[in-house]
């Protein structure tokens, strides 16, 4: 990206690079985190509060948000493929262990966008085309209004079916 030219009394000086010339005290192309420029974020006292600086959204967070998300929908039963709820229901059982609520969760994050993958099991019965909808749409909702970001796909796989007389490691895991 291109920098772009601001006048002298907009940009920090520890950060600006001098040698004497005039258009290098007005352009700012270098930062210490290694290439955005001063200039992209707005600066000085006539600028607005929310356009001074960046907010960077880690992948983690959007994990949760979406894998949270997705569990509100009635006729998800867990997420994850067998191998993760597996290691997931051990590492609950384990003292100071917390529910992964990112388990079955994958995501791409950009700066504007982001796309998230999830595994989902489903409750026997339940039509599988309507759970997927309701599972976008909260998800993309959760997102979109926490962290800004658009949702550009939500592609889910459905890994397993959970029959009636299958027993919820899940609620055991709770109770004892």
């Amino acid at each position: 990206m291109a920098a772009k030219t601001v006048s002298p009394s907009t940009v920090p000086g520890p950060a600006t690079e001098r040698d004497g010339s005039d258009e290098q005290d007005r352009t700012a192309d270098r930062t210490t985190d290694g290439g955005t420029s001063l200039a992209e974020g707005a600066t000085g006292t006539q600028e607005p509060a929310a356009s001074r600086g960046r907010t960077s959204i880690a992948g983690g967070v959007v994990e949760k948000i979406a894998g949270l998300a997705a569990r509100e929908v009635p006729g998800v039963a867990a997420l994850g493929g067998s191998l993760s709820r597996t290691l997931g229901a051990v590492r609950d059982r384990v003292p100071g262990g917390r529910n992964n609520a990112s388990r079955g969760v994958k995501v791409e994050v950009g700066q504007k966008q982001t796309a998230v993958d999830l595994d989902v099991v489903v409750e026997y019965g339940v039509p599988i085309t309507e759970v997927a909808h309701e599972v976008r749409e909260n998800v993309i909702a959760a997102v979109e209004r926490m962290t800004g970001l658009e949702v550009v796909e939500v592609n889910l796989s459905i890994v397993d079916v959970r029959l009636p007389d299958e027993e919820d490691t899940e609620e055991e895991a709770r109770v004892r």
